[in-house]
């Protein structure tokens, strides 16, 4: 049966429809799972959101994707996500990219491995190891699936565990709906208010110096402000990168209060509509896997699993 990790993920779900002469009748369902609880499953189909009551299911287990993104596809965004998230120290190991930002987030204080280290796979590890002991910081890895599965598995092998998976998923930026024109106007602005810089210190657990720097440090970015009565009800981020063809999305945040109205559709957009005139085509976002309503946030507005990522953090 399926369990959390599996949203996100294409499934197939076999349910009981009938009875004819005393046996059960099938009909097998294909798509994405969105929601999982204790009374129904919803995936994404071809033909619209299905949702199946558990006492109908026979069977319902994760499938392959349809079609996996070639690893020259997986290299580009996740090149284009480092671009869009960039840490303040970083040198390279051949082509992998050794990153730092005195801790503030995984993603700007891990090695990313895509390409060739110039050297074999133990030693380049081993260098990991060392670059990270000399910045005074644990040593982490974002593993990129399926392309990075030999440094995983070299990674088990010496015993490093793994964080919580995360959803690499991206939409064409012509796919996304309209937004709602009865929701608070956003603000969008090239650098952020105190009140967005507020938001993210609560959410992130605090605001170091350099998160100005991974904030800020792009070319082409917006930070969005939707307010209510002088106060931010909302907030999100949008940078264009990778050669100009992906808006990411990082960063959307709706208060709590204010959920569950569109905010956060409203957020997305107008950095949408910012990235189009930016010359962007799709858009891409990072989520954890077991983040049940974000993903289904961004699956109802279109988005798919481009591909998952692990950071993996060495024993202590």
């Amino acid at each position: 049966m399926l369990r959390q990790q599996d949203v996100g993920h294409r499934i197939v779900v076999r349910r009981i429809v009938g009875i004819r002469e005393g046996r059960p009748l099938f009909t097998d369902a294909l798509g994405e799972l969105v929601e999982l609880s204790e009374s129904h499953i919803t995936l994404a189909t071809d033909t619209g959101r299905l949702q199946v009551p558990v006492g109908e299911v026979h069977r319902a287990k994760r499938v392959p994707p349809a079609r996996r993104p070639t690893a020259a596809a997986v290299v580009a965004l996740e090149l284009a996500a480092d671009e869009a998230w960039p840490a303040p120290v970083r040198e390279r190991l051949g082509d992998w990219l050794l990153r730092s930002a005195d801790g503030w987030t995984g993603r700007a204080n891990s090695a990313l491995p895509v390409g060739d280290p110039d050297r074999p796979l133990p030693a380049a590890l081993d260098a990991v190891q060392r670059w990270y002991a000399d910045h005074g910081r644990p040593a982490l890895v974002n593993t990129p699936l399926p392309l990075a599965a030999p440094v995983g598995a070299e990674l088990d092998a010496r015993g490093w565990d793994a964080r919580p998976p995360v959803l690499v998923q991206t939409v064409p930026l012509a796919a996304l709906p309209a937004g709602r024109a009865d929701l608070p106007p956003v603000e969008l602005t090239a650098t952020p208010s105190e009140d967005w810089l507020a938001t993210a210190e609560a959410r992130k657990g605090g605001l170091p110096d350099v998160a100005r720097h991974v904030l800020t440090a792009v070319d082409r970015v917006r930070f969005a402000h939707v307010y209510a009565d002088g106060r931010l009800l909302a907030a999100g981020r949008g940078t264009v990168t990778g050669g100009g063809r992906w808006l990411g999305l990082t960063s959307i945040e709706v208060l709590p209060e204010a959920r569950r109205q569109g905010l956060a559709g409203r957020v997305i957009r107008s950095l949408v509509d910012w990235g189009v005139a930016e010359g962007a085509t799709h858009a891409f976002l990072q989520v954890e896997q077991r983040n049940t309503p974000a993903v289904t946030l961004y699956r109802g507005l279109g988005f798919t699993t481009h591909h998952t990522y692990l950071t993996r953090v060495a024993p202590a």
